[in-house]
């Protein structure tokens, strides 16, 4: 079998709208022609013919998810027709996104939202463990690289685990799903809440409880 690189994995993903792992399999097996790996993911049914590429998704639905009360989301999903937003397939799809965020809470779409100073911040963090942990400093940049990978793990919705199949991150998921509706698929925002979020809780001093309780003996 060819030798198949990432950024290969990369291209054929963004062209098909395939999972990483399936693209790989596809490239694999078809010794790097990326014309016969796009039919190889045609065959089995994982990417449809024409590039989802520079197509408008503009239609879609906002979902929602509450659980037990305490944590609600709302997100929107698009996609290209108002004919797939009433799909049970895109419906379920949508309603998976608003489970996930509840469940995992992410603070954005994807990575090109986290802000500059957010970035260098976590960089500067970073660097400083880097250091704590003797770390050699011509190393801390390649090191760097992981660490930036994780934090977008950690707050970038499509580039985390997703909650039901921890060896796939949500936006191969959501990829895969569009291949099967046949449409480009995309999250555009979403909103979490949870109760008692950004309030400051009062904390009481235990030996003063204890005192006025045994005062009132």
């Amino acid at each position: 079998m060819a030798e198949v690189s990432a950024t290969m994995v990369k291209e054929l993903r963004e062209k098909t709208g395939a999972g990483l792992m399936d693209c790989k399999k596809a490239l694999a097996e078809s010794a790097g022609d990326f014309v016969k790996a796009e039919e190889w993911l045609r065959k089995k049914g994982i990417a449809k013919a024409g590039s989802k590429e520079g197509r408008v998704a503009a239609e879609g639905l906002i979902g929602s998810y509450i659980h037990g009360g305490r944590i609600g989301v709302l997100v929107e999903v698009n996609c290209e027709t108002d004919f797939v937003a009433r799909n049970p397939d895109f419906q379920e799809l949508v309603k998976d996104v608003a489970m996930h965020i509840a469940a995992v809470n992410p603070q954005y779409v994807r990575r090109e939202e986290v802000a500059t100073d957010k970035l260098e911040k976590e960089k500067e963090i970073q660097r400083e463990l880097l250091k704590q942990q003797g770390k050699p400093e011509a190393m801390w940049d390649k090191i760097l690289v992981g660490k930036v990978e994780k934090y977008y793990e950690q707050v970038c919705l499509v580039d985390q685990f997703w909650v039901k199949d921890d060896k796939k991150k949500v936006g191969d998921m959501i990829n895969e799903r569009a291949a099967k509706i046949g449409e480009k698929v995309a999250v555009r925002r979403f909103v979490r809440f949870e109760v008692g979020a950004g309030i400051e809780k009062k904390k009481d001093d235990l030996a003063a409880e204890v005192a006025k309780t045994l005062g009132q003996a």
